[in-house]
């Protein structure tokens, strides 16, 4: 068996693995990174089944690509596909509005939805000389660590989280030969979970007693869920807008791959949606916490509401999301203030920002403690730290456990 990487080895994003077996080509995951201008993996070559863990773009991105030019069957949860097609038609948009150049069109959407099989947790498929089943990963709602059976078991985890989350229960460890094994957090602890979710219930709470506006930038997927599951027992007159409302649904409407429908539902019925600019107005003059896209405030509603307190000190924006270096969010963080650019303008312009500004962290990442603690629960003989812009820590620690770690590179044969 052979694995080569076509992107996300060692960086965070861009994800693609090649499992090479018995003549057979299989594809785990096929993402593209969305930063400024998009990055993507390798190209790849024909494969005969291709398998996505989840649905955010850094792992489904390309899938269109793929399929449109080989035609290929793409095997995921039914959520991850529901969401998986409303990602990447929103990155054409996004393509569009920015003047990149677009990696596939229209008709390979339609090609990749067209090929998706769904299976779920539990479920095999015999294929490429391999007995394959699907484990929850944790990181989502319908996320799923792939276990691949041949002479040897081994585990793609995908991106992974082991804490019950207020969205998804955590994911458990499963015996294996081979464990190729996200390591986004290599070297680095997230605080304690319930503390961080106390400290921003306060602080929202702060903002709103002092006059103030709370707006939380969220991802669509996932965080934006989160984040009102966390502020669902609050008493306030509270907002949800952007893709989150949608992905909200989608959820919903597969109600066994989320923790509890009924925490969710009430969640749901305790934010006011903004369905049309009639609602966004309202919003603009009623709310007092906001939960919206972009996540990166590098488009969507937020910059609407930014403009409305970037000069207001009551107010407050609370970031709880991973922050790509030049994105607006992390200039925000870094410099105080954003770029913005209107139709009119030519070149994006600074803008500075006054309110208050913090980051709380409620990653949907297992830590690097988490991580190890399930590397040895999983009890492999290698381990394989993918998906990492900073993988050697963590593989110092596994090393100490006497397991054998491999970091490949991009486009690296590794013989398993």
């Amino acid at each position: 068996m052979n694995i080569k990487f076509l992107g996300g080895a060692d960086v965070v994003g861009r994800m693609g693995m090649l499992l090479q077996n018995k003549g057979a080509n299989l594809l785990f995951e096929y993402g593209m990174t969305a930063s400024k201008p998009p990055s993507y993996p390798l190209p790849a070559p024909f494969v005969d089944m291709a398998f996505l863990t989840h649905s955010h773009l850094d792992h489904c991105g390309m899938l269109p690509w793929l399929c449109g030019k080989y035609d290929t069957e793409v095997v995921a949860t039914p959520t991850t596909v529901d969401v998986a097609e409303l990602l990447v038609r929103d990155s054409l948009k996004i393509a569009d509005i920015e003047g990149y150049p677009k990696p596939f069109n229209e008709q390979d959407i339609k090609a990749m939805m067209h090929n998706f099989t769904p299976m779920t947790y539990g479920e095999v498929m015999d294929v490429g000389g391999f007995e394959i089943g699907l484990h929850p990963a944790g990181h989502l709602p319908g996320a799923a660590m792939f276990e691949i059976k041949g002479e040897q078991t081994t585990v793609f985890t995908g991106d992974l989280h082991t804490y019950n989350m207020r969205l998804v229960w955590g994911a458990h460890p499963v015996k294996c030969d081979n464990l190729i094994i996200e390591g986004t957090y290599s070297g680095r602890l997230h605080p304690d979970r319930l503390k961080t979710e106390y400290e921003l219930i306060e602080k929202v709470k702060a903002v709103v007693e002092r006059g103030g506006k709370a707006i939380l930038p969220c991802f669509a997927v996932g965080r934006t869920q989160e984040i009102m599951l966390i502020l669902k027992d609050l008493k306030y007159n509270m907002w949800v807008d952007g893709m989150g409302k949608t992905i909200n649904r989608m959820y919903l409407d597969r109600p066994e791959y989320i923790r509890s429908e009924k925490a969710l539902k009430a969640a749901k019925r305790k934010f006011n949606e903004v369905r049309t600019p009639q609602d966004r107005q309202r919003a603009r003059r009623e709310a007092q916490v906001i939960v919206t896209t972009g996540g990166m405030l590098d488009g969507g509603p937020v910059l609407t509401y930014l403009e409305d307190v970037k000069n207001d000190p009551k107010s407050a924006v609370l970031m709880t999301g991973y922050q790509v270096e030049g994105s607006n969010g992390w200039r925000l963080l870094q410099e105080g203030m954003i770029h913005v650019q209107s139709s009119k303008e030519e070149i994006p312009r600074p803008v500075g920002i006054k309110c208050e500004v913090k980051k709380y962290d409620l990653s949907a990442h297992a830590d690097q403690g988490e991580l190890l603690s399930f590397i040895k629960a999983c009890n492999p003989e290698r381990v394989i730290i993918m998906h990492s812009d900073d993988r050697e820590p963590m593989a110092e620690a596994i090393r100490q456990e006497n397991i054998k770690v491999l970091l490949p590179s991009a486009n690296e044969d590794i013989e398993l």
